[in-house]
């Protein structure tokens, strides 16, 4: 009975189901519904999520590194910048482990940046505070430390040593992706830091992030040129800035000819023709030449503490400066304290402008645009915490010459 039946299926409909001994029906041509227990077996979840592609992304140094995009919950940020930049894409709630320089509390940490601005450590800082050494960092580690790496057992490394050799041999030695960030010469301004952190959206699954920080820093410099676009060359005055390069070294006479933000702001600067490239000193004897073309000088403030000494030893030495004799001399927050602050490259460049193009600008606050800056890099305004740091001489301003450098 049971094989006639089933040969009669079989050669009536090829893929009929075969029919139990029991006499259960043929199934219909619309299907009925299935039960619960038919749709899932027991204690096997209804959809299972892929598990996140790897992929290959190519870091700012070239290296080709294989990740998994949006994975990554242990992260370590090492070399100057690396930890700022995180910051502004990152969760700083995955980091686990930093460089003593960025932990405030570490008692044999680097300590020649306490005293200035580093808006990543006043947003972050009492996260940073908790957690273990990934090396010593600052101005003096120029390699990484990988067993103290090793320790904090991350999952990426987040790398500002630009040696690809070097960066292969790390992450080798860790089993870990390590990548490694680079911006350009023109810092918050360069494709390079776009770049930068379009790959940190990717690497932690902020993309939208990542673009929106990009859209508004080319946003706000577009913004900037547009007010000064209509300003005639021969109304403009000359500038000369000092104080850049390198904390603890810089002074007086470190300066630049391409000075982006001169050239975001429609500056003109005291230098233009020379043909000096990149930030460095000029000669003392250049410096009193061009003294009488100086209109306005713009100091940034990481010079204060080695021009101060200078003058107390030498009061004569603006006394061909223009600016000087005439009180226009003004301070901007320093913007290099262990690499760039790239925030404050921005928030300078709308002081510069403000200074040196006062009605265009009458309607910037730089109290208000300093913290609609830091919300847009760090998430808090931090204006008061920028200006408060002792280095930071009370924020932005017009100096009185003979008060300030008494």
């Amino acid at each position: 009975m049971k094989v006639k039946k089933l040969l009669c299926g079989m050669l009536s409909v090829a893929l009929l189901l075969s029919l139990c001994a029991c006499g259960v029906k043929a199934p219909q041509t619309s299907e009925p519904k299935e039960t619960p227990a038919q749709t899932q077996p027991q204690n096997v979840p209804a959809e299972t999520e892929a598990a996140p592609a790897e992929v290959t992304v190519t870091d700012m140094i070239g290296r080709e590194v294989s990740v998994v995009p949006g994975s990554y919950s242990r992260v370590v940020c090492i070399g100057a910048g690396a930890l700022r930049m995180y910051s502004y894409i990152g969760d700083a709630e995955k980091l686990v482990g930093v460089e003593d320089i960025d932990n405030t509390t570490a008692p044999e940490r680097p300590m020649m940046f306490d005293a200035v601005a580093r808006p990543y450590v006043l947003a972050y800082g009492e996260t940073f505070n908790q957690l273990p050494s990934c090396g010593v960092g600052g101005p003096m580690a120029q390699a990484a430390e990988a067993e103290k790496i090793l320790s904090c057992n991350p999952d990426i490394v987040i790398s500002a040593f630009e040696d690809a050799q070097k960066s292969d041999a790390l992450q080798e030695q860790l089993g870990v992706p390590v990548i490694t960030l680079s911006t350009g010469s023109k810092g918050v301004f360069d494709e390079k830091f776009y770049d930068s952190m379009t790959l940190l959206g990717k690497l932690f699954g902020q993309e939208e992030k990542a673009a929106s920080l990009v859209q508004f820093v080319q946003e706000e410099a577009a913004a900037i040129s547009a007010k000064v676009a209509e300003i005639p060359e021969a109304e403009k005055p000359r500038v000369y800035i000092c104080g850049l390069g390198n904390w603890g070294t810089t002074d007086h006479l470190m300066t630049a000819e391409n000075y982006v933000s001169f050239e975001i702001a429609g500056v003109k600067n005291v230098l233009s023709g020379l043909g000096i490239q990149g930030v460095g000193p000029i000669e003392e004897e250049k410096f009193v030449e061009l003294g009488e073309q100086m209109d306005i000088i713009i100091m940034d403030a990481a010079a204060v503490k080695n021009i101060k000494p200078l003058y107390a030893e030498d009061p004569a030495m603006f006394d061909t400066c223009k600016a000087w004799q005439n009180g226009e001399v003004y301070l901007e927050m320093a913007y290099n304290a262990y690499y760039t602050n790239y925030e404050i490259a921005l928030i300078n460049t709308w002081f510069i402008a403000k200074t040196v193009y006062p009605e265009a600008f009458a309607d910037i606050d730089l109290t208000a645009k300093t913290n609609e800056v830091t919300r847009k890099f760090l998430g808090k305004d931090l204006a008061e915490a920028i200006f408060g740091c002792p280095s930071s001489f009370g924020g932005y301003q017009k100096i009185d010459t003979a008060a300030f450098f008494d």
